[in-house]
């Protein structure tokens, strides 16, 4: 039996000193199979979720390649979230893996809403192409991220602003009121569906861009008038965030989900809780992340960039990111060589019992078919 080492790797980053309290700014645990020093390594990280211990580590380490789960600063604080410091965070992990690890090959893992990021992050090291928020500037050293060697995505959506508009309820009437709402646009309201007509998820889609737009109209113009008073930023909240269409009608994109829940439960009860995605933000992550005007947490832009071997895997019982996301994600990757794949699973592959296996089997058959 493989024992795997788990080696902690904490360490400043370019734009943030260890902490008073005493922890650095990035934080990680490296995988390895015990007495081996891997040549290919796999680097994971999330906006929000800490991937230190993500699942795919011991599986990866047992088929002999390296596994960097790496936290940003952002880690469980994702309402301070911006992208320019996430990845400069994130290149301090790939430069760990290259120039301490002692790996040849780095391989970009972007599994759930880490797929945008890491787009972003092979985006930003090949053609340097980041923008700086509204009136405020880019940090030294940007431009002058490592490049992985391949790139893949396990369940992942096509961006932050993207699955947060999905998952948007549009009926909400009222910003300030998680209450508030418009009958007709209730996708829980029996009388609309499900089934929901071609009419009626045509006119919720629309609704659900809209409020996405309008959020960045008030967020502008009330970034405007508080730094008029000489106030940096400020907190929001946004309500009622799960509420995608596809929770309760199998018909649309369809696959293997259950019907009638969100990563979280009974999606209705979810969605008057306070619980969900965005549901706090600064005026600043708002535009960074979520905003879909302003945000370059949009995967297709950087996928466009991304040429090296590619992977796409989407698990075909996820209850959140479905067959489309990941069909959108290969083609908009610019690589020649792209694969794509759709096994047996829910959003983390808990289920079936086997399915983690198949897909660590699966990503280490593709690897090794490159000669790594």
């Amino acid at each position: 039996m493989t024992t795997i080492e788990r080696r902690f790797v904490s360490l400043p980053s370019p734009t943030a000193d260890r902490n008073g309290a005493g922890y650095m700014p990035t934080q990680g645990l490296y995988h390895f199979a015990e007495g081996t020093k891997p040549r290919t390594a796999i680097i994971a990280s999330h906006y929000n979720v800490d991937f230190a211990e993500h699942y795919m580590g011991e599986l990866m380490a047992e088929r002999g390649y390296g596994f960097l789960g790496w936290n940003t600063r952002f880690r469980g604080i994702e309402h301070y979230f911006t992208l320019d410091h996430a990845l400069m965070d994130i290149g301090v992990g790939v430069r760990w893996l290259r120039e301490e690890a002692g790996v040849d090959n780095v391989v970009l893992l972007g599994n759930s809403g880490g797929g945008s990021l890491m787009a972003a992050y092979q985006s930003q090291a090949t053609d340097p192409n980041l923008r700086p928020l509204p009136g405020e500037g880019l940090p030294d050293g940007l431009d002058d991220l490592l490049a992985g060697d391949f790139f893949f995505t396990t369940n992942a959506h096509p961006g932050r602003p993207e699955v947060l508009t999905d998952w948007f309820d549009p009926s909400v009437t009222d910003e300030t009121d998680p209450t508030s709402v418009d009958p007709e646009l209730n996708m829980y309201n029996p009388e609309n569906g499900p089934p929901f007509s071609a009419e009626f998820v045509e006119r919720y889609r629309a609704a659900q861009v809209a409020r996405n737009n309008r959020i960045t109209e008030w967020a502008l113009e009330e970034l405007e008038r508080i730094r008029g008073k000489g106030c940096v930023d400020r907190i929001f909240n946004v309500h009622r965030a799960w509420a995608d269409l596809r929770y309760l009608d199998a018909s649309l994109d369809p696959s293997d989900r259950e019907m009638g829940m969100c990563y979280l439960g009974p999606p209705q009860f979810f969605n008057y809780s306070p619980y969900g995605i965005a549901c706090s933000a600064t005026i600043r992550t708002w535009l960074s992340m979520w905003s879909l005007e302003y945000s370059q947490c949009r995967a297709i832009p950087h996928l466009e960039r991304i040429t090296v071997p590619s992977l796409v895997v989407q698990g075909m019982a996820d209850t959140g990111v479905f067959p489309v996301d990941a069909q959108t994600i290969y083609d908009n990757l610019a690589s020649e060589d792209k694969t794509l794949e759709f096994p047996a699973g829910d959003h983390y592959f808990t289920t079936p019992d086997n399915a983690r296996d198949v897909v660590a089997d699966l990503v280490a058959a593709w690897l090794g078919d490159r000669g790594v």
